[in-house]
């Protein structure tokens, strides 16, 4: 999934597997919630090159272009959704990641939802209205998003490289992560994996590729990776699979670190992903934002025996972060198909069953090691008494049978902010048929966020 452009989002709050022995589970309640509709669409920036005025046009099977608007449907899996491509337009869809600002403000992240660096070579994710009210009506847009462009510091050519404003697109890095800072904004990337700087212009100024151990950590979709000129050569070697980057890129509390944590596994050399205490294993790795290089550090994040990716990941104080950790299942149980093996249009193939998001612990004393779970709050249990929610059908219930939910940060002393990513148009969790809304939802964690 691939990110490339953000903006300023306001949430003006209205308050109206199986785990481990050792892990505890907390109530969450359901304190308010925004829903940004599907289908909703701005024009692309108005200095940019025509082959950016329409999106979706490479997302055909065979990758061939298709001009005309509104022929290639959406679909999830062998279910068809309501919304189809080319769109007219960029789509403000897909959110990646969050960050609380002091002023009450969110920063926020867009995805593309497109799936891939081969079918998203153009500028196709606008960010979200800039102003959404939980718990009353939605407000109206304030701000222009900021397309991110290249400047020189750079190690590829990229795709608009021909172009006078450079704009970054979804075949050039897949974007997934962000911290502001004063001076711009800290990105990571899922196809080097990179760590990516770019100024408050979004001038990308920076491109860190990722070492650990001393040695290079490399996707398929590297954009640095060549195969040999002669078949009989040795291949290129990489260490993660496609989409494994970095999800998750948070920030110590004192800005000196920023903590990358990768989607997926490392290969090892003997062609086993790491794993510790039988589970899988993902790495968080440490950055020096002074130094501008990695410190060496890392520590290990376990999966759940059904958790196959995280999320999202910020930080709470010096030691202690949230992480969503999730499967790859999307809807509910009670319209689950009879047979997963045969998957129809009007059923879930794979309902989801592990959407959760953690505390975790990591510190000196277990640098190198696996990171504590201090304990979770169930997302498909979110507590309801005051039936705030606005989607799902639960009674008393809200829940997010997402495929991929990809934001959340702390707001308050007692409540996180949460949001779906939902990878427009193919994702259908919340109903069989129709492309699933962005829902931003403000949860009351304070036992939670208390939790030793």
């Amino acid at each position: 999934m691939k990110n490339v452009l953000f903006a300023s989002v306001s949430l003006f709050i209205l308050m109206t597997g199986s785990a481990s022995a050792d892990q505890q589970q907390f109530p969450a309640k359901l304190a308010g919630q925004a829903i940004l509709p599907a289908n909703t669409m701005v024009p692309a920036p108005a200095d940019a090159p025509e082959f950016l005025k329409h999106s979706g046009k490479f997302t055909t099977a065979d990758r061939k272009r298709t001009e005309a608007l509104g022929t290639v449907p959406g679909k999830d899996g062998a279910r068809v959704t309501d919304l189809r491509l080319p769109f007219d337009g960029q789509a403000i869809q897909g959110f990646s990641g969050i960050k609380t600002m002091a002023d009450g403000t969110f920063w926020t992240l867009t995805d593309n939802g497109f799936g891939s660096k081969a079918n998203s070579s153009e500028l196709h994710a606008l960010p979200a209205p800039d102003e959404v009210r939980l718990g009353s009506q939605q407000g109206r847009s304030r701000q222009e998003p900021l397309p991110l462009r290249s400047e020189q510091d750079r190690p590829f050519p990229v795709v608009l490289e021909g172009t006078d404003t450079r704009y970054l697109t979804g075949a050039d890095f897949d974007i997934e992560s962000i911290q502001p800072v004063a001076d711009g904004f800290w990105l990571g990337d899922e196809f080097g994996p990179y760590i990516l700087k770019v100024d408050n212009e979004g001038r990308l100024t920076d491109v860190f590729p990722t070492t650990l151990d001393g040695k290079p950590v490399l996707s398929p979709d590297n954009p640095l990776i060549q195969l040999p000129g002669n078949p009989t050569a040795k291949m290129p070697v990489f260490n993660l699979k496609r989409s494994g980057g970095f999800e998750g890129l948070a920030m110590s509390k004192d800005g000196t670190k920023l903590y990358g944590l990768l989607e997926g596994a490392i290969y090892k050399d003997d062609g086993q992903m790491e794993s510790a205490d039988g589970h899988t294993a993902v790495r968080i790795i440490e950055f020096d934002v002074a130094a501008k290089k990695w410190t060496g550090r890392s520590w290990l994040y376990l999966f759940e025996d059904k958790g196959v990716s995280i999320g999202d990941f910020n930080m709470l104080d010096d030691t202690t972060a949230l992480v969503i950790e999730r499967d790859s299942g999307a809807g509910t149980k009670d319209k689950a198909c009879a047979d997963p093996k045969q998957p129809k249009p009007d059923c879930f193939e794979a309902p989801a069953e592990l959407k959760r998001v953690y505390k975790i612990e990591f510190n000196d004393a277990n640098a190198g090691k696996a990171v504590r779970k201090i304990g979770y709050i169930d997302l498909l249990n979110i507590q309801d008494p005051d039936n705030k929610k606005k989607a799902g059908a639960k009674d008393g219930v809200y829940d997010m049978p997402f495929v991929t939910i990809e934001n959340v940060d702390r707001v308050d002393a007692t409540h996180i902010i949460i949001g779906n990513d939902n990878n427009l148009p193919f994702s259908a969790g919340r109903t069989v048929d129709k492309a699933d809304n962005n829902e931003f939802s403000l949860l009351e964690v304070g036992e939670f966020l208390n939790a030793k």
